[in-house]
């Protein structure tokens, strides 16, 4: 018997090793778990005890320690005081948490920031920033790195092995939210960064058009980072596009190098990831990739954006959580979570309206809805003093009420053990989905130049972006966001929206795709430079031509007051904003022709045959996104694929065997189930901000 038992036992070794450390985590027939944020620094320690217990009865299953912490870890140079935060974490284990532990970098202590000022960050004005926020020291200064890594090596030493921390969490949202590092050292590394890059000064010289207004530079040592401050008008296009290239690399430098720490020392079973505000300069998760995978923060309702309908600011918009989502599950790891989600009301927006009661109970879902493993709310007490007087938590500022998202995430716990019995690991992509499936094609490197190079004061990259992507949303098209790195033939059909910057290997790719059955669909402004943002010796856009049965092209903006129109199938389209200009070649057909303006029957939509696929080129970029959508539903059409008609604000999901309905709009919508469907959460009557989860056997 006790060798049966033995054997057993190494057999469950086995396939528990066999495991991911982020499947062990976040297993699949779990489907998803909920965490929160704690701070015990901030808390008397009188208090742990009580919320960390209510924190597990309320369903939470793992909390978030120690991103701000470094003061308290490290209080003076050398000395070290992990005491507390081991009480902390056992308090966790007894009552059945996991944790995540956060490396501190965000947050270097006073003495750091006292002692050693050069690591600070530096504003384009000349002024340093100073210590008593957060992410104010410089990625580039190697003293800070080194401070860094002794700190994330002390902390790795102490909890890589402890069982109750399952993975580790890399800083807070990196990114200096927003601001760019012009101190010594960010310039002297921008400086080694070109040399290393372009090699000789001639070359840069070449690259960036330096006998242009006579910019040209006899040494790397004379360049500078571009400003706006120090310069009489916008900066060389070429050095802004590499400034951006250098910060992202920065970034990702920064946050690998921890990885490699933390890698080092941990056990094999806990897992690496950091948290990322998504489109957000100089954030470029493709170029994150020593961690195990990635996670983005998101805040919906700050006064930003008005929503849909009436009360939709207390809603959000659904591309918000729903364009991240397919974007950071197919980054490092094809998998994700959300580590720091709103929780009701903030304090830092334009202004702060209470959340539509079940929006937070939504947001969860949609994370859920988009194969995400886990969600993280920040945080789970409204703190009393400091910065995020105002911010709500699961608990409200007695320490003991649940808040309304509380409640709500408590409801949604136990939602999810339903859910868990009506899973079943076998259930694959319905046919109807998978043949509608589409990668969108997104690289940071276009949004960087094309913002910087509007052209029009009415560009707007992500605005364009966007409204492709809901349209497809709204065709039940299932959507990945997909670097270079991934393989197109994946995809049934494949579209790069104002994919500005490429080269012939990236034509080549999608000609091969398309020749053996794929749909490309391309969008204004695709094609028109190099990856160093030249204007190609060519006819614009020309290393597309062939591809897309283009003969010649052009563009055209309009008043922001005057509209042109567009002829497709019978109907007319407004357009002011952006219009590609299209001679085709033969045998390419016009699906849409601009009905005025000089170039009158002119094409503004190309589509052609290619092998045993398709292209379309679609030329205007319009408000309404009608044009889109109409020529959208005729690219499925033509390839004999059905498509559903599902109106905006209205999120419908596939994943693991359920569909999640989810409703962003103000005004109740009706959703209808085939016959052989059975309800699981909610009713086909979706209230503003309802879920409605079901199965089709």
């Amino acid at each position: 018997m006790k060798i049966v038992l033995s054997v057993l036992s190494l057999l469950f070794s086995a396939v528990a090793f066999s495991q991911s450390p982020v499947d062990q985590s976040f297993s699949k027939k779990d489907l998803f778990a909920l965490g929160s944020y704690y701070y015990p620094e901030q808390w008397n320690e009188s208090q742990w005890e009580r919320d960390l217990k209510k924190m597990s009865e309320m369903g939470i299953q793992f909390t978030h320690f120690g991103e701000f912490a470094w003061g308290m870890l490290e209080p003076e140079e050398g000395k070290y005081d992990f005491e507390w935060l081991d009480k902390a974490v056992s308090l966790a284990e007894k009552y059945g948490l996991k944790v995540i532990m956060c490396t501190p970098s965000p947050t270097p202590p006073v003495w750091l920031s006292k002692n050693y000022p050069d690591i600070l960050t530096q504003r384009d004005n000349g002024v340093n920033i100073q210590h008593g926020r957060r992410q104010h020291a410089s990625w580039s200064s190697d003293r800070y790195r080194a401070y860094v890594e002794n700190i994330v090596s002390k902390l790795a030493e102490h909890y890589g092995k402890n069982p109750t921390v399952i993975g580790w969490q890399i800083d807070n949202e990196p990114g200096h939210y927003g601001l760019v590092d012009y101190s010594q050292n960010a310039q002297g590394k921008f400086r080694l960064w070109l040399q290393k890059k372009y090699g000789t000064i001639e070359k840069l010289n070449e690259v960036w058009g330096n006998s242009f207004w006579s910019e040209t530079y006899q040494t790397f040592d004379q360049i500078r980072l571009p400003n706006q401050q120090e310069l009489p008008e916008k900066p060389n296009p070429h050095a802004m596009l590499d400034m951006n290239r250098f910060m992202a690399d920065e970034l990702a430098g920064f946050v690998n190098m921890q990885a490699d720490v933390l890698r080092r020392k941990i056990d094999s079973m806990q897992w690496i990831t950091t948290n990322l505000i998504p489109i957000f300069n100089p954030v470029d998760p493709v170029r994150i990739d020593h961690t195990d995978f990635l996670t983005y923060t998101r805040y919906l309702v700050t006064g930003h954006k008005q929503g849909i309908g009436e009360q939709g600011f207390r809603l959000g918009i659904p591309e918000d959580i729903g364009f991240s989502n397919d974007q950071f599950r197919n980054t490092v790891g094809k998998t994700y979570g959300v580590m720091e989600l709103q929780p009701g009301q903030v304090n830092w927006g334009i202004y702060n309206p209470q959340p539509m009661p079940g929006a937070v109970r939504m947001w969860v879902y949609h994370v859920f809805a988009g194969g995400g493993r886990f969600v993280c709310n920040y945080r789970f007490r409204q703190p009393l003093k400091g910065s995020e007087q105002y911010h709500y938590g699961m608990i409200m500022t007695d320490g003991v009420t649940m808040s309304p998202g509380g409640e709500e995430y408590v409801q949604t716990a136990r939602e999810i053990k339903q859910l868990r019995k009506a899973y079943d690991p076998k259930k694959k992509m319905p046919k109807e989905l998978s043949s509608r499936r589409i990668g969108l094609l997104f690289d940071m490197n276009n949004y960087w130049e094309t913002e910087f190079q509007k052209q029009t004061d009415q560009w707007s990259t992500m605005t364009h972006v966007h409204k492709y992507y809901n349209v497809l949303k709204g065709l039940g098209a299932p959507v990945d966001v997909i670097s270079e790195k991934e393989d197109f033939s994946a995809y049934p059909f494949l579209i790069a929206l104002a994919y500005q910057l490429l080269d012939s290997g990236l034509v080549d790719r999608w000609t091969d795709y398309v020749k053996q059955g794929g749909h490309l669909i391309l969008t204004c402004r695709t094609a028109q430079k190099d990856r160093d943002a030249k204007l190609w010796e060519a006819p614009l856009a020309a290393p597309i031509h062939d591809l897309a049965g283009i003969d010649k092209l052009f563009y055209d903006h309009l008043p922001w007051n005057r509209y042109g129109k567009i002829d497709f199938e019978g109907k007319q389209y407004d357009w002011n904003n952006w219009a590609d200009v299209i001679i085709s070649q033969k045998g390419t057909d016009n699906w849409a022709t601009y009905a005025d303006q000089f170039y009158k029957n002119s094409a503004s939509v190309t589509h052609r045959k290619l092998g045993k696929g398709t292209v379309t080129y679609i030329g205007a970029d319009t408000d309404d996104g009608k044009l889109e959508k109409d020529v959208l539903r005729r690219v499925y059409t033509e390839a004999k694929v059905a498509v559903e008609e599902i109106p905006y604000g209205v999120v419908k999901e596939w994943r693991d065997g359920f569909y999640i309905a989810l409703n962003y709009t103000s005004d109740v919508q009706q959703i209808t189930l085939p016959a052989n469907s059975e309800i699981l959460i909610g009713s086909t009557s979706l209230e503003p901000a309802g879920v409605l989860v079901w199965k089709v056997e």
